[in-house]
């Protein structure tokens, strides 16, 4: 739907009909990610089920990456390495309430013609519109900083280019960005279903074709059916991964990928968008949760009983410390296979570079959208990359490599920090019939996406509480 179709009195007659369900809402000044806005068409209604599900399909995936960012890797590692499958229920519940989320975040999108940087703009006060948006800046440079960091990681064990060199190669994807941007939408969502398939894939290869790693599905069964968090450490890092899961810029991200259809506005067709974005959202989002129960599972059958390796050279490695770069040494000599190591660092390097599409992409939605304002997007890539690699490389200078697992740490803080601020907003927009018509929330959704939305909300604040603490 076109912002301000349902605005304009002087509309077409499909306009027209719309404002019989759908309420008369403050014109925004031009559409979410105006160069792709409904650039891809949506076949006619009588079409068959494939068709319409081929042509829908997409936004979901872009933001499905945001669930398996290196953000992620740290925590999942610890569950699986800490407490084996004991876990993996943690990881489940956080992607199932995603999942509700990101369905609310598509909605909004699709009824109102407005992503949710702009529904904040237009139905909240004025005075709110510069700490939102410098607040939403702040989460995207913090998430930016933690693709940088793992991209950087990966480039480091692969090439052996010292950290600070591979986290300033990492500036120059934005050439990469805006090559995908001038091809379509579609070329965006194609490049990172190449990177997620490659994700997939190696750790497929790692946990099913590798000898050493198969892991035992009736003991992981056992532990997705009773959950627990009896054992010390456990509450921390169920609390970790929780908060790692759901990141704020996706659920602005959603709101405006969705717009890229050009599907019609009649009821009909509303009620159809709605329900192949949920789908969408549902696939898309298990595929992160496989992913991310990949991670923890490579390392309960590999790090799992295990508190140091010694290398073949003698070097004796400490787990705890940094998960990431820990498991990239140790892999190899752990699964017996040279290659175990190295597919660990491609997809860590695949998750780095498809995270930090789709956050410089959050990015320019949110400044439009808060703030009405418009620069060339690879003014904007330079600029969140920027934010992020001059912190990373001071940090990085002044402590050393170890510097990276706390940067990862504070990147989810901010973020943390910043969630609530998208999640209410988005759930009072959704759950509204003013905002909403026959098309808000229904009581299932209302149910699932507050709890959700509470949920989260109180753990990410008992996480920030416990890293200001020292607990």
């Amino acid at each position: 739907m076109e912002s301000g179709e349902a605005t304009t009195s002087g509309g077409s007659a499909e306009a027209v009909s719309t404002l019989s369900y759908q309420p008369v809402v403050p014109e925004t000044s031009h559409p979410s990610l105006e160069e792709v806005h409904r650039s891809v068409p949506v076949p006619e209604a009588s079409a068959g089920f494939w068709r319409k599900w081929k042509a829908f399909t997409g936004p979901a995936l872009l933001v499905s990456v945001g669930y398996m960012d290196p953000g992620n890797w740290a925590t999942d590692l610890a569950a699986g390495a800490q407490f084996k499958y004991g876990l993996l229920w943690v990881v489940a519940l956080s992607s199932f309430m995603a999942i509700f989320l990101q369905i609310a975040s598509a909605r909004l999108g699709v009824v109102t013609g407005k992503d949710l940087a702009q529904a904040c703009r237009d139905y909240y006060p004025r005075w709110t519109r510069w700490p939102n948006w410098l607040a939403c800046e702040t989460a995207i440079a913090a998430c930016d900083m933690a693709e940088v960091l793992g991209s950087a990681v990966a480039i480091k064990l692969l090439f052996g280019i010292p950290l600070i060199g591979a986290v300033v190669i990492t500036a120059f994807d934005v050439m990469l960005l805006l090559l995908l941007q001038h091809l379509g939408i579609r070329k965006v969502e194609a490049f990172i279903f190449v990177l997620v398939a490659t994700i997939g894939g190696c750790y497929f290869v790692e946990i099913f074709v590798l000898p050493a790693t198969r892991p035992s599905f009736l003991e992981m069964g056992t532990a997705m059916v009773s959950p627990t968090l009896a054992k010390q450490g456990m509450l921390a890092i169920a609390i970790g991964i929780i908060g790692a899961t759901v990141m704020p810029h996706n659920l602005y991200l959603h709101s405006a990928l969705v717009q890229t259809r050009r599907f019609q506005t009649d009821e009909s067709s509303i009620r159809s968008a709605i329900r192949f974005n949920s789908l969408d959202a549902a696939v898309a989002l298990s595929i992160a949760f496989l992913v991310n129960a990949g991670i923890l599972v490579l390392a309960a059958n590999t790090f799992f009983g295990k508190q140091s390796v010694t290398l073949p050279g003698g070097q004796v490695i400490k787990f705890g410390t940094d998960w990431i770069q820990e498991a990239y040494l140790t892999l190899a000599p752990l699964m017996g296979a040279t290659i175990a190591s190295t597919l660990f660092a491609v997809a860590l390097l695949a998750s780095g570079q498809s995270s930090t599409v789709t956050g410089t992409l959050a990015g320019q939605i949110v400044m439009e959208g808060f703030m009405h304002w418009r620069i060339r997007p690879w003014v904007r890539r330079i600029i969140t990359r920027l934010l992020a690699i001059i912190p990373a490389v001071i940090v990085i200078g002044i402590r050393g490599d170890q510097a990276v697992n706390d940067l990862l740490v504070l990147s989810q803080i901010i973020l943390g920090m910043q969630l609530p601020f998208a999640m209410i907003p988005l759930m009072h927009f959704t759950s509204s019939k003013s905002r909403m018509g026959k098309f808000a929330n229904p009581a299932w959704l209302l149910v699932i996406g507050w709890t959700s939305t509470a949920l989260i909300t109180g753990l990410d604040v008992y996480l920030l509480w416990e890293q200001f603490s020292g607990k």
